[in-house]
């Protein structure tokens, strides 16, 4: 909490017990605006009260304003127990602090004591044991941004950047630990490499890059600390784990990426970010061959992570390509020699198209679909910021990339907030909220595009609109 932030709360207890402001040079700018305050009671005795609200820091906020416009002072919020402790000499604060515009909040009130305070008002060092936040200070390149404006973010960040409960799992090509803008939040001991025939290396180090940036790009937009350097990520309060399974060639296996799901699963991670198709196929078919199968295990490994608490999140792909509609794959197997090939349906982008996962198209600046960016009705649950986006890179650096693999790590850092505001819902709860949330956004108009198809609620470019994280941190 800023100094500036227990002076306002101060200022409002010290008014009702009737003493001078000029104590702490406070002026009446500092006052609650009018249209917010509650009824205030003549002075009575100093009183303790605890208020209870939701556990989770948008609510606990809430409820903070509550109590100064009920004449009260914030001694205490607990943002993870949902609990704020007040003290007012206001005799019918437990009345007004349910009346006024943030009154919906509380749960319960209740003085703490049956005698006045003994100790008096309470004067300095007011402090916040949760994860209330102060005003957030910018980095030096959060300017640059643009994305973050789009999705919101900027403005969450007044409510929270995020709970250090919150772990997010980055299941892309390793993430460099070191970069200033990432060792902040970075669990090491959540850290693992699966490009050993998919078998979990926990070696010191064995999650970091070796010939790709991609994971360190994709960890900085999820989570970027606030810290006065480089750029701020869409949840720069929540914590990260690399979960390598990329290898140094670039591909991306069944095993690895199985290896990966049941990883998060068993360190207990709350969202996992999946930037990548499973190679070598584009689309797996469902047949009674190797794709059947491994398109079988891999819908296994994703229900168990999501059965034991981990919500996935994927990038839905830069082909430009009709996912309800499938008719060809000209490019796959990719790691031997492609052929041109009749597809259908069944055949499926894993692990974006897998139940349970939620799937991220990607948008310019100016909130259009970009043009890389896969799509189709039904297929797409919500949409992000995809091209150009300035994020973290190994060695320190910065710099930007396009794809659909930067507009997913946006998602994740959404379902992170939500998840810090929200710690009792689980995969599913968030997968839906993330929907619901998100802005309409309508198919083009200016010039038509027949491939969108669907309604301004839910089309085949955007699914349910454009990512909120305001939205995720005050429902």
């Amino acid at each position: 909490m800023t100094r500036s932030s227990r002076s306002r709360r101060l200022t409002a207890g010290l008014a009702a017990a009737g003493l001078a402001l000029t104590a702490l040079g406070a002026t009446t700018a500092n006052a609650v605006p009018a249209a917010d305050r509650a009824t205030v009671a003549a002075p009575g005795p100093l009183m303790n009260y605890v208020v209870n609200s939701k556990a989770s820091p948008g609510h606990v906020r809430k409820v903070e304003k509550a109590v100064e416009a009920a004449g009260g002072t914030v001694l205490q919020a607990y943002s993870q127990l949902g609990v704020v402790v007040a003290q007012s000499t206001n005799p019918d604060f437990k009345s007004a602090v349910r009346a006024g515009k943030y009154g919906r909040e509380v749960q319960s009130v209740g003085a703490t004591r049956t005698a006045a305070v003994s100790e008096g008002p309470a004067a300095s060092g007011l402090k916040s044991l949760g994860e209330a936040e102060a005003a957030p200070v910018p980095d030096p390149r959060e300017v640059d941004q643009w994305d973050m404006v789009q999705i919101k973010a900027d403005l969450a960040h007044a409510v929270t950047d995020g709970s250090r409960r919150v772990l997010v799992g980055i299941n892309d090509s390793g993430v460099d630990d070191a970069h200033p803008d990432l060792a902040p939040n970075f669990s090491a001991a959540d850290s693992v490499s699966c490009v050993d025939n998919g078998v979990p290396d926990r070696s010191e180090g064995a999650w970091r890059p070796t010939t790709s940036s991609h994971g360190t790009h994709v960890a900085g937009t999820v989570a970027a600390a606030r810290n006065g350097v480089g750029i701020v990520g869409v949840a720069p309060g929540v914590r990260i784990a690399s979960v390598k399974v990329v290898n140094d060639d670039g591909f991306i296996y069944p095993e690895y990426a199985i290896c990966g799901f049941v990883w998060a699963a068993e360190r207990h991670m709350d969202i996992t970010n999946h930037s990548y198709f499973i190679d070598p196929y584009m689309f797996w078919c469902k047949d009674n061959g190797d794709q059947g199968a491994v398109q079988e295990a891999v819908r296994r490994a994703v229900d168990y992570a999501t059965g034991r608490g981990v919500l996935s999140v994927a990038a839905a792909g830069n082909a430009n390509y009709d996912l309800a509609n499938k008719t060809t794959d000209t490019s796959s197997p990719n790691d031997t020699t492609p052929v041109t090939r009749t597809i259908d349906n069944d055949c499926l982008d894993m692990p974006t198209e897998l139940p349970g996962v939620v799937t991220v198209a990607s948008t310019t600046r100016t909130g259009v679909r970009s043009g890389f960016s896969n799509f189709g009705l039904d297929k797409i649950d919500v949409a992000a910021p995809g091209s150009s986006i300035l994020s973290t890179l190994p060695g320190g650096g910065y710099g930007n990339m396009s794809g659909t693999s930067m507009a997913s790590p946006h998602v994740a850092g959404v379902a992170a907030l939500m998840k810090s505001t929200h710690p009792w819902w689980g995969p599913r709860q968030l997968e839906s909220a993330l929907r619901t949330q998100a802005d309409d956004t309508a198919c083009p108009t200016a010039p038509v595009d027949t491939r969108c198809t669907g309604t301004t609620d839910n089309n085949a470019f955007y699914g349910e609109g454009l990512a909120d994280s305001l939205d995720a941190v005050h429902r």
